[in-house]
């Protein structure tokens, strides 16, 4: 048997080395954006598949990889409650080398989220959450909200509509962090414009029976009936008070959250004439019917507010990698607040210090069944609040990071 030289020794170890090398490169673990949702609830048509459908397209509008890295998108159902949320996330970044958490969609899973992001060094983005403690007292450095709180939510809408003479209001509320949070701002807007709050019910998550609620409101007298909740609640309120004849008694619905996909399960001849507030029109410009048009073509509906800042949030965070030259958490974060977000759904807005994403509002109106001239032609925007005067001060927030 011959024998092997020393020198053909090293050659041979060394070739294995780069082969082993160069193999590892090209299976470079892929960088990875966990959609963390309501997928099969009371929320799942306004977030839901859609949101992951929406991250899906981002990723591949950046060319399906960044710095090398193939990006793939995870999804999950945290069926709102918190503990699964917090779980799901909590596995997410330990094991499955998740970066980013985009959703939550659901107050009390977004702050449990937010807590887990921060222990486990990752990064988490809310998306339809209204608690204005996510980027209050509880913000952290790595924590954003993309898309509403309820302090935009209601101040809009509780300033116009007491402008218009409805000055008594009487609010139907969801029992848990976001219906408080939407309540309480809101009554503190009816008040600040000279209204007054004659009262409220709370009522349970996915409720079904609202007619106790409904003869509370109707028995009150109050000119304004405001639901504060949202999805599959929102939606089966008002059908029930068209039904106990609340709005042909006088008063007025005003839902505190309500989307376009909301507005399509309820129908144009319950839902007309409803004032709104909202992040997204998706015939509002060339660039967002352009997206939206991509986007019905895979989901079979419009995207809602929440689908089209899903997209944004999930497109700024692989650019954001992009410019850091690198995934890790504290480097990412900061581009993040670097970079403006300039896309379809947000014009040059910026993130704050505590986390907030501050960009434009838009007062809507649903149309008459006689107004609309086709399928989801549902909201007239009657005007454009610019996100300085949409959004809580920076200086009111409650952030330890605002200084």
């Amino acid at each position: 048997m011959p024998s092997i030289d020393r020198r053909t020794l090293f050659a041979a170890s060394a070739a294995t080395f780069l082969t082993a090398a160069r193999g590892a490169k090209a299976q470079a673990a892929p960088v990875r954006v966990g959609v963390l949702t309501d997928m099969t609830g009371l929320y799942a048509d306004a977030i839901g598949p859609g949101s992951f459908l929406a991250a899906q397209m981002a990723a591949e509008d950046a060319g399906g990889s960044v710095l090398g890295r193939k990006i793939e998108v995870l999804s999950a159902d945290n069926q709102n409650k918190a503990d699964v949320g917090s779980a799901i996330a909590r596995k997410w970044y330990d094991q499955d080398g998740v970066g980013v958490v985009v959703g939550m969609d659901n107050s009390s899973v977004a702050l449990a989220v937010e807590q887990v992001a921060k222990d486990r060094n990752g990064i988490a983005v809310a998306i339809a959450v209204g608690t204005n403690d996510f980027t209050g007292k509880f913000c952290t450095p790595t924590a954003f909200s993309w898309n509403y709180d309820s302090y935009c939510l209601t101040h809009g809408i509780a300033s116009s509509l007491v402008a218009r003479g409805l000055d008594s209001w009487f609010f139907i509320t969801v029992d848990y962090a976001f219906g408080a949070a939407l309540e309480s701002d809101a009554s503190n807007a009816v008040r600040a414009a000279g209204g007054k709050v004659l009262g409220s019910v709370r009522h349970p998550l996915n409720a079904g029976d609202f007619s106790s609620y409904l003869l509370a409101a109707k028995a009150s007298g109050a000119k304004v009936v405001a639901l504060a909740n949202g999805g599959g609640d929102m939606t089966g309120a008002l059908k029930q008070a068209n039904e106990f004849g609340l709005q042909q008694s006088g008063q007025t619905l005003a839902p505190m959250l309500c989307t376009n996909t909301d507005i399509h399960s309820l129908g144009l001849p319950v839902a007309q004439g409803i004032s709104l507030m909202t992040s997204f029109t998706w015939n509002r410009t060339e660039q967002t019917r352009a997206w939206s048009q991509k986007f019905i073509a895979r989901h079979k509906t419009m995207p809602s507010m929440d689908h089209a800042a899903t997209y944004s949030a999930v497109a700024h965070y692989i650019k954001a990698i992009a410019a850091a030259g690198t995934t890790a958490t504290a480097a990412v974060a900061a581009k993040m607040r670097e970079l403006p977000v300039h896309d379809f759904y947000a014009d040059n807005a910026k993130l704050r210090a505590d986390g907030r994403l501050v960009h434009d509002m838009y007062l809507v109106k649903v149309k008459k069944p006689a107004e609309s001239h086709g399928a989801w032609d549902y909201e007239e925007v009657l005007q454009t609040v610019p996100g300085d005067k949409a959004f809580r001060p920076l200086a009111e927030a409650g952030c330890p990071l605002a200084g």
